[in-house]
């Protein structure tokens, strides 16, 4: 049986409004089908309920407007299925389109912000560590419990919205310390130096890690000091595409893991599993659903899954260092973003190399790539996770170089001497 708050009871009682009542509701009958004892207080939301999949999900939010609803916490939006900043970038019916507006429209009516990005940790939303929240988009969860070491369960959709109206989530999983400890010892110490200090390591890491331990958690030992944000946001996007990864750990880096004592709670590991770089080359071919020689015809190149941050974008231009994509070439990334961009002047110089920027969404929830299918080449663990089944374009896994080579040659060009 749930125990509820005098606070908690009032506004399941109907206090705060029918949406709020309904919200609560929801939650604590979730924290009981949970075997959950009691709530726990958030201090912000990341809603995932947001991306259009059906006129329910629309109706629903739209249930909660008509309800007073009003989110009681700091809550920032996951990706819609609409560009609003390009508006002719999907091709979504038009009965679609329309559901899938007032389904952004509505979230916005809830007290939202308008982020509509997967990395709202970019976008300044980054509770500090030991604070509960409730987010949903598994990318965004990975991050912050490993990254910021805030506590979040991944929440679906609609639980999302409903733990931010009532400022309370189920008091289970990832929000209790007895569950955030490692219980398997990744051993990175054996791994070419040289390889871990490319990006394009971090998300076959993260694949591997998704694919090996599903949803353990794992403590990383001797990977570098300092890894960037965007070293992490990659490696954390692919665990949680390829497994159920909610957090990790990394030695000497993440907040939860100063030591391994710290991070396995002072019990020895369950496992502990020597990584080598023949495992990481066999995660890295199983990224790429088309076997591409070099040379070989690629049809479209995508990047920013999780969306691009602002040091991504220089990374990309320094690279093609004034020459032009032959190829269609989306980036993906948050209105934040293309703010900066703009400020920094970088507009023109994006534009000459022929790349579309995608805002608000990404190429595999909505319909943006050309008709027809192909092969798409990408640096995204998690495009290459998901391209093929929603997209129907086959992928092929590579670095940020090889994207920007191929781009300009019009064919695949991959450097093979890293995984060597």
């Amino acid at each position: 049986m749930i125990q509820l708050s005098s606070e908690e009871r009032a506004m399941h009682d109907g206090r705060d409004g029918p949406a709020a009542a309904l919200a609560l509701r929801i939650v604590a009958e979730t924290a009981r089908m949970l075997g959950a004892e009691r709530l726990v207080p958030i201090v912000s939301a990341h809603i995932d309920g947001c991306l259009y999949h059906g006129d329910s999900g629309t109706l629903f939010a739209e249930r909660l407007v008509a309800g007073e609803g009003a989110v009681r916490v700091p809550t920032t939006l996951n990706v819609g299925a609409l560009d609003l900043l390009h508006p002719d970038r999907a091709r979504l019916s038009p009965h679609r389109a329309a559901m899938a507006r007032r389904m952004m429209d509505a979230y916005v009516e809830l007290g939202c912000r308008p982020t509509w990005t997967c990395a709202p940790y970019q976008a300044g939303h980054r509770p500090a560590a030991g604070q509960h929240v409730a987010w949903g988009e598994s990318n965004a969860v990975a991050f912050c419990n490993s990254v910021l070491g805030a506590r979040s369960e991944r929440y679906g959709d609609y639980l999302d919205i409903c733990a931010a109206l009532a400022a309370r989530a189920p008091y289970v999983g990832l929000h209790r310390d007895e569950n955030r400890r490692a219980t398997v010892l990744v051993d990175c110490r054996g791994l070419d130096p040289r390889l871990l200090a490319e990006d394009a390591v971090y998300p076959v890491l993260g694949a591997w890690l998704g694919a090996a331990m599903g949803a353990r958690i794992a403590a990383f030992d001797g990977l570098p000091a300092g890894l960037s944000d965007d070293r992490l946001k990659a490696l954390g996007a692919a665990a949680a595409s390829t497994g159920a990864v909610g957090l990790f750990h990394i030695i000497g880096t993440t907040p939860e893991a100063p030591d391994v004592a710290t991070a396995f709670a002072g019990q020895p590991p369950q496992e502990t599993v020597r990584l080598t770089g023949a495992m990481l080359r066999a995660a890295r071919d199983g990224l790429s659903t088309a076997r591409a020689a070099p040379g070989a015809a690629i049809d479209a190149i995508a990047i920013g899954s999780p969306h691009l941050s602002v040091d991504e974008f220089w990374r990309l231009l320094r690279l093609l260092d004034g020459r032009r994509s032959v190829l269609p070439f989306y980036a993906c990334t948050g209105r934040h973003t293309v703010d900066r961009l703009e400020e920094f002047g970088l507009w023109d110089e994006i534009k000459a190399a022929n790349i579309t920027v995608v805002a608000d969404t990404c190429i595999v929830v909505t319909p943006i790539l050309p008709d027809g299918g192909g092969v798409l080449l990408t640096n995204s663990g998690k495009f290459a996770h998901y391209t093929r089944p929603n997209t129907g374009y086959d992928v092929v896994y590579g670095s940020l170089a090889d994207v920007v080579e191929t781009a300009v040659a019009g064919r695949l060009v991959r450097d093979e001497s890293l995984w060597r």
